[in-house]
Formats: C-alpha cells, sequence, structure tokens
C-alpha cells in the first residue's frame, strides 16, 4: 500500500518518498522476518510431554481399549516417536499419545538390522535366564559348556530320538532342560504321561520310561506342566522338540548334537 500510494506524488518529492519506502519496507521485511524467528523459537522450545507422562497416557489407553492386556513394560522403542509394550515374549508398537498402535516387525534398512526380531529374541533370553530349574527335568553337568532348553512331549517321534542321543549331548559339553510340552493339549493322554513323569520320585528315570515307551505310574503332585505349556504358548511353540538356544532363539525340530555344538559354539563367538 505504500508503494502505491507514492506513485501519485509529484516528481519532486518522487525520490525522497521512494527512498521512505524503502526505508519502510526494510523494517516490514524486518518485524515480520523477526516474528518468524520468534515464533519458532517458541516452538522449539515448546516442552515436549515427557516420557513418564506419555506411558501414564499409554497406560491409561491400554487400561480402556485392552483391559484384558498384561502389561509388563512400556519404554521409548529408540525410533520415529514410538514406544514399545512388551508382555511376556511379545511386543507391540504405541504412539505417544496412546492413539495409534502398530503390530509388526521394525527393520532398519541402514544398517539391515531386524529390530524387532533381536529385542523378541531379548525377551526370550531374560525368561530363559529367569526359569526356576527346580520344575525342569536336566540332563548333564551344570559346569557343561553350554544349555539348551528343549520343549518335549512325551509321545514326539523326534523328541523321543533327541533324547536317545542324550550321551551325545553331554558328551559334546551340551546340558539339556526338559519343559513339558504336551502338543495336544491339557487334556491329552501326552499331558497325562508328562505329569506322571513330573511328579515321579526321580523324574529323570521316569523319563527315560517314557521316552522308551514305557508306562510311568500316576501320582498326585503340584504338576508345572501346564506351567511350562502356558509358556511354550507365549514362546509361539506350535511343534516338538523344540530347542531354545542361549541367546533366545528358538530352533524348531530335532538337531543332531555335532550340528547343534557348532551352532552354540558360533553364537558364543559372536
Amino acid at each position: 500500500m505504500v508503494a502505491l500510494r507514492a506513485s501519485f506524488f509529484p516528481s519532486a518529492l518522487h525520490g525522497a518518498e521512494t527512498q521512505g519506502v524503502k526505508r519502510n519496507m526494510k523494517k516490514i521485511v524486518f518485524v515480520l522476518t523477526f516474528a518468524a524467528f520468534l515464533g519458532f523459537a517458541g516452538a522449539a522450545l515448546a516442552v515436549e510431554p515427557s516420557n513418564e507422562e506419555n506411558i501414564k497416557r499409554i497406560q491409561d489407553t491400554l487400561a480402556v481399549h485392552l483391559p484384558r492386556l498384561q502389561v509388563d513394560a512400556i519404554r521409548p522403542a529408540g525410533f520415529a516417536g514410538l514406544y514399545e509394550v512388551t508382555f511376556g515374549n511379545r511386543l507391540l508398537y504405541i504412539t505417544g499419545d496412546g492413539r495409534h498402535l502398530l503390530q509388526g516387525k521394525v527393520i532398519d534398512l541402514d544398517t539391515r538390522t531386524h529390530v524387532t526380531e533381536e529385542r523378541l529374541q531379548q525377551l526370550k533370553q531374560a525368561t530363559l535366564n529367569s526359569l526356576d530349574e527346580e520344575s525342569m527335568i536336566i540332563y548333564g553337568d551344570k559346569a557343561s559348556k553350554h544349555t539348551v532348553t528343549v520343549f518335549t512331549d512325551i509321545d514326539c517321534g523326534y523328541c523321543r530320538k533327541l533324547h536317545s542321543e542324550m550321551d551325545k549331548y553331554n558328551d559334546a559339553g551340551i546340558r539339556i532342560r526338559y519343559l513339558a510340552y504336551p502338543r495336544a493339549g491339557l487334556a491329552s493322554a501326552s499331558a497325562r504321561t508328562a505329569n506322571a513323569v513330573w511328579c515321579a520320585e526321580d523324574r529323570n528315570a521316569a523319563m527315560d520310561i517314557a521316552k522308551s515307551g514305557g508306562q510311568v505310574e500316576a501320582r498326585d503332585c503340584e504338576s508345572p506342566v501346564a506351567e511350562h505349556y502356558e509358556l511354550g504358548q507365549q514362546f509361539g511353540i506350535s511343534g516338538t522338540p523344540a530347542l531354545l538356544m542361549e541367546n533366545g532363539e528358538v530352533i524348531p525340530g530335532y538337531v543332531p548334537a555335532a550340528r547343534l555344538a557348532r551352532a552354540l559354539n558360533s553364537q558364543k563367538d559372536d
């Protein structure tokens, strides 16, 4: 508007007015630039919600929308402003405002790292380290170089093959810890046999008998079979034997002792 008005002044005044216009324009530009800077600075200095506030908001949201979800922990995921929600050996991602939930696997394209898979493996490893060996049936010396935890079904053919080669695993420096996983469920004949084995006075002897097709006398006790089965569900076990390596990795199926020892030694080297 100032520039437009200048064109109506006499020519004698035009030069002076033009200079005034330039000065005014400079002032306007400065004021606008400074205002923009203040706006930017204000946005930069705006206090973002803290992790504690976001976590509380996420907890409240999950309590309303997923009340049956038993959450173990909520923490920043470390990327994209997301938070990681862990429950058992599983996880999901959620935005800080608690509104958007994501399920899936994250891959870092720069490093080609399977972020979610590595995190799930850490969770499984932590679970393994927390297990009470009193509920297991164990073969091998505690001083063995390696320990592998095996979900086993008494009637599974490859489970029996693995058991028949127990000496080979122990000789290769591998200690085997058994957890019960009756594939047909807790109401099956395999579950009843597993309960009989775990309730036996000598569990190892009872396991040897059952794995060779013999009968184990049923006894009443507080059997851990149901607890083991639930744990297997959390680990996503669908078949047996299922071998839980020391780093939390799950290997499905029978693996000969020599090959298993090589895989374990390779993990140690890594």
